[in-house]
């Protein structure tokens, strides 16, 4: 089994759920996941956690996200993009300078009413299906924080925009709000996710090439089953999203404590520093394979494993 994440490049017309599910179907596994939803006619940076990576996604998913938006304005529709039936039409009078103004308006934190066009679920059923027949429900507006908005070109009616926004941002919402408040309207023209959790586009990989990197592979070992190491240059670690935490590995002869998820004692370690206990640890076994990562707990004066991946 292959353990680790893979910085997909997810184009449109694949919903996240596809994605997964194609490379279910290249690596020959189960066990995938994604780390948060992009829209079909989004593109951009989608990490899916592999293997004992899986643990992770949740963590990954809160983290915060960079988007590049296409806003056109004078228009708005039901589902907040330019895949919706039109509601209105308007000319555009505002200046640059007006979307400048409105455009600070909107940073920092705020709250945030979801789209009827979204996978969140009411009752248990998605807001989407629900609005695709025609029925509209009250939704709870959920604190968000847009940390920055960098405008990167405007050209009245588009206005292209760098948000930086933490986690539960519906880009297309901002889009028709920003619009509302220059009183022309407007909707989300295309969307592209540049960064997630630590993984930048210039790294992101399409499932063509995925697929072609596996098969190539594939031909050159025997019938085994694929490892990480295998598509090293593909698939990284799963400590990759923890490089900031200090680094510890434990001592040879108390490698089964490690194995049997048991919390540690500092001595075991082949590093130990007073600083690290104000943190959370990265540890490997004596082999250099990671194990997870641990927290110091004072009463007992142990370190108690948070999550454990044993690669």
């Amino acid at each position: 089994m292959i353990n680790g994440i893979i910085n997909v490049y997810k184009e449109k017309g694949y919903t996240s759920h596809d994605v997964v599910a194609k490379l279910r179907g290249i690596l020959k596994q189960k066990k995938i996941g994604h780390t948060g939803t992009l829209d079909p006619d989004a593109e951009g940076v989608l990490p899916v956690c592999l293997g004992k990576a899986t643990k992770v996604c949740e963590l990954l998913t809160e983290k915060d996200k960079v988007y590049e938006a296409v806003l056109l304005l004078g228009k708005t529709t039901d589902t907040q993009d330019m895949t919706g039936t039109v509601l209105s039409e308007k000319d555009v009078t505002c200046s640059p300078k007006q979307v400048q103004t409105v455009l600070k308006m909107f940073e920092g934190v705020q709250m945030q009413v979801p789209p009827m066009y979204s996978a969140l679920k009411v009752n248990g059923k998605k807001l989407c299906d629900l609005a695709r027949a025609g029925i509209e429900v009250e939704r709870k507006s959920r604190e968000i924080t847009v940390f920055s908005i960098q405008i990167i070109e405007i050209a009245l009616p588009r206005v292209r925009i760098k948000f930086h926004c933490s986690k539960g941002t519906y880009i297309r919402t901002l889009c028709h709000d920003i619009g509302q408040t220059l009183g022309c309207g407007g909707c989300m023209e295309s969307l592209l996710r540049t960064k997630a959790a630590g993984f930048e586009l210039k790294d992101a990989v399409k499932l063509a090439k995925i697929e072609a990197q596996v098969r190539k592979v594939r031909e050159n070992v025997s019938q085994r089953e694929l490892v990480r190491e295998d598509l090293k240059d593909l698939v990284k670690g799963t400590d990759c999203v923890f490089l900031q935490y200090p680094y510890s590995s434990v001592k040879t002869e108390f490698s089964k404590f490690l194995y049997n998820g048991n919390s540690l004692k500092p001595e075991w370690l082949t590093e130990w520093s007073k600083e690290y206990e104000q943190e959370i640890l990265r540890l490997y076994d004596d082999n250099q394979s990671f194990a997870g990562i641990y927290q110091w707990d004072e009463k007992p004066q142990e370190l108690k494993p948070i999550r454990i991946f044993m690669e």
